[in-house]
């Protein structure tokens, strides 16, 4: 079973995935000043677990143009919606490669960049993403609304039986 906050994680990509069903190319595309394109921000969160759990964790680049097209500190892009949701799920599925390995002692060690610790624990680099992608989530449902969509999610969806608290270890 993996660790909790690897499960909360996951929790959160399933509603970020959840809030973003049935939209078109077309409006993933389109920007709403000075807000990003939904595309980009499936490839940004891509991309930041990309550098993260595949590149930092295991040493190697997969789905590499989330880099260019969506990375931290890249200039706004509109990539096709296809493409970021297939770059998507090739960084998520090797990401659970390491993540799946997590333990509560894992969560205090740091990742190594040109022989020195990173700033921060993989602990700390794991609540990131998790809260990025709900910082994203919002932004995306924003909008959402300003492209008329109506029966938006509500709330946080069925976190008692998807990712209930448990006690690590």
């Amino acid at each position: 079973m993996a660790h909790p906050l690897v499960e909360q994680l996951r929790f959160a990509r399933s509603e970020f995935q959840r809030s973003l069903a049935g939209i078109s190319d077309a409006e993933a595309r389109r920007r709403f000043m000075p807000m990003n394109s939904i595309s980009w921000m499936i490839g940004h969160l891509a991309a930041q677990e990309l550098r993260y759990w595949v590149d930092l964790a295991q040493g190697h680049i997969v789905a590499p143009r989330v880099i260019d097209l969506a990375a931290y500190g890249k200039p706004a892009s509109t990539p096709p919606l296809d493409d970021m949701w297939a770059d998507w799920r090739e960084i998520t599925a090797a990401a659970d490669t390491y993540l799946d390995t997590i333990t509560s002692q894992t969560l205090h060690e740091h990742f190594m960049r040109n022989g020195k610790p990173v700033d921060e624990s993989v602990g700390t680099m794991l609540l990131r993403t998790t809260y990025h992608y709900w910082f994203h989530n919002g932004e995306a449902q924003a909008v959402r609304q300003l492209l008329g969509h109506a029966d938006l999610p509500q709330f946080v969806g069925d976190i008692g039986d998807e990712a209930p608290y448990r006690a690590a270890g």
